[in-house]
């Protein structure tokens, strides 16, 4: 029997989630969880096989907690958002399987399976997206860097300072940064990066 434990912030599809995979032969359902945290407790405490997720839920998003439960139980994460740099980050969480909420109900009762049986299963649209070069983050690492600055509330001088940067690189590098990501301003710079799911 393939224990499950399943983290969903919108109750009804937790529900719909838990439903159909009890109907399944091998299958149960040991745990719901609405949020990040309480995911990672019910985990503890089941220790069961696999982990279904969703990515954005309160407490803790799904990827905050593949990260911390690495290696616990296998980790499927199962959400809307076909993004390149959740993709990356879920990756590097060492999760098992990425599925996108579209995709027939009866595929993921068979990713469970493949997933148990030591494949990964990864929606076909994500590796398009992650390998086929769809939208990749056009910024080069230092510019990354300074984005990343800029987005937690550091100045001008204050990240020239941490980079041993001058103040006018900065300003380049930030002019480069908003070209680039087709915005105005750094407030929309930072936002267009968050939506991409670019940030680490």
């Amino acid at each position: 029997m393939i224990t499950i434990v399943i983290a969903e912030d919108q109750r009804m599809l937790l529900g719909a989630l838990a439903s159909l995979l009890d109907l399944e032969d091998d299958m149960k359902v040991v745990g719901r969880a609405s949020n990040g945290e309480e995911a990672i407790a019910l985990v503890k405490q089941h220790k069961p096989d696999i982990c279904i997720m969703d990515i954005e839920m309160p407490l803790k998003s799904g990827l905050e907690a593949a990260e911390e439960m690495r290696g616990a139980c296998k980790v499927i994460i199962l959400t809307t958002f076909a993004r390149a740099g959740y993709f990356e980050r879920a990756i590097k969480a060492g999760v098992s399987g990425y599925l996108l909420k579209d995709s027939p109900s009866e595929e993921l009762a068979s990713s469970i399976r493949s997933v148990m049986s030591g494949r990964k299963v990864y929606a076909s649209e994500l590796m398009d997206e992650a390998y086929g070069g769809g939208s990749d983050n056009p910024l080069t690492e230092r510019e990354k860097e300074v984005l990343e600055l800029v987005a937690d509330g550091k100045n001008t001088r204050e990240i020239a300072n941490e980079l041993f940067l001058t103040t006018g690189t900065v300003r380049n590098y930030i002019s480069v940064i908003l070209d680039k990501l087709g915005v105005s301003n750094r407030i929309e710079a930072i936002t267009r990066f968050k939506e991409k799911g670019w940030f680490k």
